[in-house]
């Protein structure tokens, strides 16, 4: 029977492991027999470098921290040597580890889990196949540099034909300026010319039968004549 000092170690680690288990985005469980140490040594700087973090572990103590986060699950697969790939990258892992278990058959992947629940291997497989963090990433700023891109084809533009960026804004600002001056010159001027002759020819029949009424006169002297005759 173990004695209180083996108890309080393991009870120790199985805490770790939980905590390991709880802050992980992902996790992912292989079988490493057969790899020789150069093998082992290479696949832990890859994942050192991506930020995963690896290391062997007991079945025992992974089962006990399993049961106590709700990965029960992981407990079919817990069988043979063991060692937990864990990342706060939820694709790190996966990717990893797969590319590597393509070039070395003597690992294989158990099996894995995201958020708290035990992933297929389907699952597994389609996530190891989702584009890295830093391939994402650089997409996007692929994405957002084009219209810098553009800028900076336009000003190349503008300095190899010699024109200065504040001569070419005065410019556009002077056209902008004079082009409604020139258009609505023509619409205030014709109304007043068309106007002045109009109104001349209007004024001159008033004058004409103003001059005219005397003729009519003559025509009463006549009539008055005649009545003197009688």
């Amino acid at each position: 029977m173990p004695n209180a000092k083996v108890l309080e170690s393991k009870k120790a680690q199985v805490a770790e492991i939980t905590e390991v288990l709880k802050n992980a985005a992902t996790g992912v469980l292989v079988d490493y027999r057969g790899l020789t140490v150069d093998e082992d040594t290479k696949l832990r700087n890859q994942l050192r470098e991506a930020g995963v973090n690896y290391f062997v572990v007991k079945n025992t103590l992974l089962r006990l921290a399993a049961n106590q986060v709700g990965l029960e699950e992981l407990d079919s697969m817990l069988h043979g040597p063991t060692a937990l790939a864990v990342s706060e990258d939820p694709v790190a892992p996966a990717k990893i580890l797969f590319d590597y278990a393509k070039q070395n058959d003597k690992m294989e992947i158990k099996t894995g889990f995201m958020d708290g629940k035990v992933m297929s291997m389907d699952e597994l497989t389609t996530l190891a196949k989702t584009p890295s963090k830093e391939t994402l990433i650089a997409k996007i700023m692929g994405s957002l540099n084009a219209p810098a891109s553009n800028l900076v084809r336009l000003l190349n533009t503008i300095v190899e034909g010699g024109e200065e960026i504040a001569d070419l804004i005065a410019k556009k600002a002077g056209e902008a300026t004079e082009a409604p001056a020139e258009a609505e010159a023509p619409a205030e001027e014709a109304p007043v010319a068309e106007a002045a002759p109009a109104a001349e020819e209007a004024a001159e029949p008033v004058e004409e039968a103003t001059e005219e009424t005397p003729a009519e006169e003559p025509a009463e002297e006549t009539k008055e004549t005649a009545e003197d005759a009688e």
